[in-house]
């Protein structure tokens, strides 16, 4: 068994309820380590979720987030999804999630996610919103801004063919001035 160094668990034992160590390599969080003292709360509001009753999410389609986002963040992304969305933090969020937004990460942390919402659908998102405060930068975002035009996920030779073909053609139509193409799930 590894131990934990000192200092590390010194950082853990100093957290309060609700509060989260991210843990990041090359600048890139890889890991979160939350409190489970006294009440789980959202971090991004302590007094949010304390007190308050399991609601009922059953006339909406929940998706929670992974990434520490703000109370107006979270409320800004549900309003522009509509009313049939609530966004909610992971530590407020019912197990029984149907969607769950995660920066990218590890396998490993994904599978972990994966565990504690087996029913959601993990969707990688990296995100970029100065108004909101929300900085999620990812290694496709790190291609793209250095000048790649696209990023094609491809499960299948004939897909790829597919994708590539309207890459370029659009490129064609357009004269260069190619529109981002979005991440396909596979």
């Amino acid at each position: 068994m590894t131990r934990l160094p000192e200092d590390v668990v010194d950082l853990i034992d100093a957290l309060r309820p609700g509060e989260e160590l991210i843990i990041t390599r090359d600048g890139d969080p890889v890991a979160a380590i939350s409190s489970t003292r006294g009440a789980v709360v959202d971090p991004g509001s302590p007094d949010e979720a304390a007190g308050q009753p399991q609601a009922d999410y059953d006339d909406v389609t929940v998706v929670a987030t992974a990434m520490k986002l703000s109370a107006e963040a979270r409320a800004s992304l549900s309003a522009e999804l509509g009313a049939d969305y609530i966004v909610l933090d992971l530590h407020s969020a019912p197990k029984t999630a149907e969607v769950l937004l995660v920066p990218p990460s590890s396998p490993q942390l994904i599978g972990s996610l994966q565990m504690l919402f087996p029913k959601a659908r993990v969707i990688i998102t990296e995100i970029e919103d100065d108004v909101l405060g929300v900085s999620y930068r990812g290694p496709v975002r790190r291609m793209l801004e250095a000048g790649a035009e696209t990023y094609l996920s491809s499960t299948t030779i004939p897909r790829l063919a597919k994708q590539l073909d309207h890459a370029i053609t659009q490129h064609q139509i357009t004269g260069g001035a190619t529109p981002r193409m979005e991440i396909e799930s596979s």
